[in-house]
């Protein structure tokens, strides 16, 4: 059974255009998400799904330095370019990570993979109930889920945002949510403004610019100076349109 992790990139953004390519302590984000997802146990290939616009060639150009395998297509139909990347990739299990998430933390990856063989899930998150930090989300499907999701889904956001289909119909599949004993939702630690950029460099600035430190230690130093948190405190995250 072919686990596959695939990070969702691209250069537009409405509130941090090319914020995958931007400097995270001497390396891109999208960099560090993969270093990070290069690192989990249960991930046979990751690979990178950007589109086909030329505004992703920088991208392209990025997972050839990383060595890692970039597939392209359609910049506004997501769940058709995650969908085609996955059958490209043989894959039988997809994990999906956004180049977002440069926290993103290997051993709750793992943790979150386990869950889904374990309960013999169609799909599970760590994120449907939120406990963790946002920026450590990590959906675990099955290709089959993925490819029914592919053929239904009609909506405009259900295309944009890839899972909304298997996670709003519990009665097609089989849904496990990964919580954690401790409440830490309040922190946000994804990249989507200058605002998360500050704190995100503070953070591993802390970390000697390192990327092999987990999620708890961020935790807690974000404990220890509880004023990072004010760096992105006033973010709002966006919302699925028509979800």
């Amino acid at each position: 059974m072919k686990v596959v992790a695939i990070i969702q990139a691209r250069m537009g953004s409405t509130r941090l255009p090319g914020k995958a390519l931007m400097d995270l302590g001497g390396e891109t984000v999208l960099a560090r998400v993969v270093s990070r997802l290069r690192r989990a146990m249960l991930i046979d290939e990751v690979l990178v799904a950007t589109t086909d616009s030329g505004a992703d060639d920088g991208i392209v150009r990025e997972c050839q330095r990383l060595e890692i395998p970039a597939f392209r297509g359609s910049e506004n139909d997501v769940l058709d370019r995650y969908y085609q990347a996955a059958r490209a990739s043989a894959a039988d299990t997809v994990v999906r990570i956004t180049s977002d998430c440069p926290v993103i933390d290997p051993q709750l990856v793992d943790e979150t993979i386990r869950v889904f063989h374990r309960q013999h899930a169609d799909y599970a998150s760590n994120a449907l109930s939120r406990s963790y930090p946002r920026g450590l989300d990590t959906e675990v499907f099955t290709m089959r889920a993925l490819e029914q999701a592919w053929r239904d889904s009609h909506q405009p956001y259900e295309r944009e945002h890839v899972t909304p289909y298997l996670y709003e119909h519990p009665e097609l599949f089989r849904l496990i949510s990964h919580c954690g004993q401790t409440d830490y939702s309040q922190y946000r630690w994804t990249l989507d403004t200058a605002e998360d950029l500050t704190l995100l460099r503070a953070i591993y600035a802390r970390f000697s610019n390192r990327d092999d430190f987990g999620w708890r230690e961020v935790i807690q130093l974000m404990e220890q100076e509880p004023e990072l948190e004010e760096l992105n405190f006033g973010v709002v995250q966006k919302t699925l349109q028509g979800a």
